[in-house]
């Protein structure tokens, strides 16, 4: 008998933490204070169709104050080459006392609502949102700053064993440090020259075009997994197979080629026992709300469809992990 296929969900907490380097709070505020309404929205439609999903939250949104933040700091930092990418270099002079009078750094209560709702995962997206291959930094800085991850973690009763690399990037040597550390499995990139991780300043106008397409015209395949594939490194590797783009107004007459090419992936995944990995970041949700939660639920309806036909279940990162080191 053919096992039954897996729906993973992975979701990327950042806030400003992971767009700070690219945009400002005047650019991108609107989508950042969304995320405070936007995860409870998501939580609400997890719990009505039965999805396990894993939040992957940057080490920082742990924090109640930023007192409690600096405390708390890796005893090695990046050293960036382009000194942008930390935000040890001066942006906590930009980070306020506590959620109360910044919205875009703080994220406790949000963690504390994931980790009461039944079924879901939280991860870990590193503790600084740490760029595993620019120039500047070594697996040594890597290693404290995960275990400033775990540690604050920890502090609130949360056992890290799920990563998501900030941009994606990691290489072999980040994954034994990971090993070392309890981390059973990571989300790995789509199985394509186009989604392979790179530095920044190697990645190419074509590339992002081409994965623009990608999210409406199936060009690169269904990218879902088999459990031999996931479970043929360690830590395992739950590999992405789509990212949820966010609503945009002025190409709303896409959304069904966009809404199709997802749920015809999934269906291939459910029809042939396959894993089929979504992922997006709650900010992509932080404007048109109810338009991404209207596509949101129609994906979620179609896994409760696939569900019922084909016995497609939904899981966590973990969970699924899990799964594969018992079927060794």
């Amino acid at each position: 008998m053919q096992q039954a296929g897996k729906f993973v969900i992975s979701l990327d907490f950042e806030l400003m933490w992971g767009v700070r380097d690219l945009v400002t709070i005047d650019e991108y505020g609107d989508h950042l204070r969304g995320v405070h309404t936007a995860i409870p929205r998501m939580l609400q439609s997890f719990t009505k169709y039965n999805i396990q999903a894993t939040f992957a939250a940057v080490g920082f949104l742990f924090f109640e104050n930023k007192q409690q933040m600096m405390e708390a700091m890796p005893s090695r930092k990046p050293a960036y080459t382009n000194k942008a990418l930390s935000p040890y270099n001066g942006h906590f002079s930009s980070v306020g006392e506590s959620l109360e009078t910044d919205l875009y750094h703080f994220g406790s209560h949000l963690i504390k609502q994931i980790k009461d709702t039944p079924g879901q995962e939280i991860a870990t997206h590193t503790f600084s949102h740490y760029y595993c291959l620019e120039d500047g930094q070594t697996v040594e800085d890597f290693r404290e700053d995960l275990k400033a991850a775990i540690a604050v973690a920890e502090k609130q009763g949360i056992s890290l064993k799920s990563i998501v690399f900030p941009r994606n990037q990691y290489n072999a040597d980040y994954l034994q440090v990971c090993s070392e550390y309890g981390i059973t499995n990571i989300r790995g990139n789509e199985h394509s020259w186009l989604y392979e991780p790179r530095r920044f300043e190697k990645e190419t106008l074509l590339r992002r075009a081409l994965r623009l397409i990608d999210a409406y015209f199936n060009i690169t395949g269904h990218h879902c997994y088999t459990n031999e594939f996931m479970s043929a490194s360690k830590p395992f590797n739950i590999a992405a197979s789509r990212f949820l783009r966010q609503y945009k107004p002025r190409v709303k007459m896409l959304e069904g080629l966009r809404l199709k090419r997802i749920k015809n992936s999934m269906t291939h995944a459910a029809k042939n026992g396959l894993t089929y990995h979504l992922w997006w970041h709650p900010h992509n949700f932080g404007i048109n709300q109810q338009e991404n939660i209207n596509l949101l639920e129609k994906v979620l309806q179609h896994y409760q469809a696939l569900n019922k036909q084909y016995h497609f279940t939904s899981c966590t990162m973990a969970a699924l992990a899990n799964e594969l080191e018992a079927a060794l």
